[in-house]
């Protein structure tokens, strides 16, 4: 009689658990959140992915094609070409950035806590691409900029970096680093400050130099931050658009035309909305492997603290 009174009250406890006063009060906290993801992600992306199957100009009702969008997409050279400079992209933009962020951190930290200093680093990135990119088209004019009159005085050839296919990428990169190693350098300053100073005193006691410091105990102390800048610049970077189409409107010679800026020529230019939008899920897709294989790497759900 016992042991059915037990096994009828575990029922009743399980419920309990999910519908007591506490956990009703997190629904309610977590509810507007979710509604939001829904309404904003999740259901434009079931939406992208039943347009991906259609042929659809955007003046017309859509027409059901299947697949054939991802095969066109397959054979089609310049989404790889797209693609590959994305890729080229994220190479140019994403270590240059993630160090000199890290360089100006460690640099603070070590040198001056200035709020000043730190109001200045931030600058660049409170500025909208679009009005960067026009400065920087200013400054890197081939014959009225400012860096080819430089170039000029030490007898170096005016550099057209936006209209040369080897320099328009790197350039465009350029910008971005300008723009984000700011507040990837506050981030990385954020970290050290969680950093118990208490190991770096352990550490000078038994003889450790800076740089050994660094690479033993800084550096694997800063993992969460790191994952995180890396995630989401790679995230950021794969999605670069405004840039591109204020500086080189993809050229010369398709040698910036990123996926993105492809998905634009194809959603609103041509018309080829289905087209578009199958694109638009394979780029879903690569980055969802790229951020898993990122955290995967850096075992992001364990800490060196521990």
């Amino acid at each position: 009689m016992q042991s059915k009174t037990n096994t009828s009250s575990k029922p009743r406890a399980w419920w309990a658990a999910f519908l007591n006063r506490e956990a009703l009060t997190a629904y309610a906290f977590v509810l507007p959140a979710m509604f939001g993801f829904a309404v904003f992600y999740l259901l434009p992306t079931l939406r992208g992915m039943q347009i991906s199957t259609t042929d659809w100009n955007l003046l017309s009702d859509p027409s059901n094609i299947g697949l054939e969008n991802y095969q066109s997409m397959i054979n089609d050279p310049v989404f790889w070409n797209a693609l590959k400079v994305s890729g080229l992209y994220v190479l140019w933009n994403i270590p240059l950035q993630t160090v000199i962020g890290l360089f100006l951190a460690v640099a603070m930290d070590r040198l001056t806590r200035s709020m000043l200093v730190r109001a200045a680093l931030i600058v660049p990135y409170l500025i909208s691409n679009v009005i960067a990119a026009m400065v920087w088209i200013w400054l890197l004019d081939p014959f009225l900029g400012i860096v080819n009159s430089l170039l000029g005085g030490f007898g170096i050839d005016r550099v057209a970096f936006f209209g040369t296919p080897e320099l328009a990428l790197p350039s465009v990169a350029g910008i971005n680093i300008w723009r984000h190693m700011g507040l990837t350098a506050l981030l990385f300053y954020a970290g050290l400050q969680g950093i118990p100073r208490t190991v770096y005193e352990a550490a000078m006691i038994d003889g450790s130099d800076e740089w050994t410091t660094f690479w033993r105990i800084t550096l694997p102390l800063l993992r969460p931050v790191t994952v995180f800048v890396l995630v989401t610049s790679v995230v950021g970077s794969f999605q670069i658009f405004d840039t591109i189409a204020v500086t080189t409107d993809g050229g010369p010679i398709d040698a910036t035309r990123s996926l993105v800026f492809y998905i634009y020529d194809n959603a609103f230019k041509f018309f080829k909305m289905g087209y578009a939008t199958a694109m638009s899920i394979t780029l879903f897709a690569i980055l969802i492997f790229f951020s898993i294989l990122q955290l995967r790497l850096f075992r992001a759900d364990q800490s060196d603290l521990a």
